[in-house]
C-alpha cells in the first residue's frame, strides 16, 4: 500500500505540470504575433507600461497602466488583433 501511494505521489509531482500545460488552449494557427498586439497597446493614448498578458480561448488579455495610474484590461482577438 505504501508503495502505491508513493508511486502516485511521484507521478503527480513529475507529470502533473506537464499534463496541466497540455490542457491550455493554443493560439490559432493564423494568430497575430503577440509583439504586434503589444505594439498596438503601446500606441494607445496615455500608455505607461504593460503589467501582464494572459492567454485563454477568448484571446489575449493585456493589462496595462496609463500615465495617470489607471489600470486598463483589454482582450484582443488573436487572429484580427482587434480589441473585443
Amino acid at each position: 500500500m505504501r508503495t502505491v501511494v508513493l508511486a502516485t505521489a511521484v507521478a503527480v509531482l513529475f507529470f502533473g505540470p506537464a499534463l496541466a500545460a497540455e490542457e491550455q488552449p493554443l493560439p490559432p494557427e493564423k494568430a497575430k504575433k503577440l509583439s504586434e498586439i503589444i505594439a498596438k497597446v503601446e500606441q494607445r493614448k496615455d500608455f505607461r507600461y504593460v503589467k501582464e498578458v494572459d492567454w485563454d480561448s477568448d484571446g489575449y488579455t493585456v493589462t496595462y497602466y496609463t500615465t495617470d495610474k489607471a489600470k486598463v484590461q483589454i482582450t484582443y482577438d488573436p487572429v484580427t488583433g482587434e480589441s473585443k
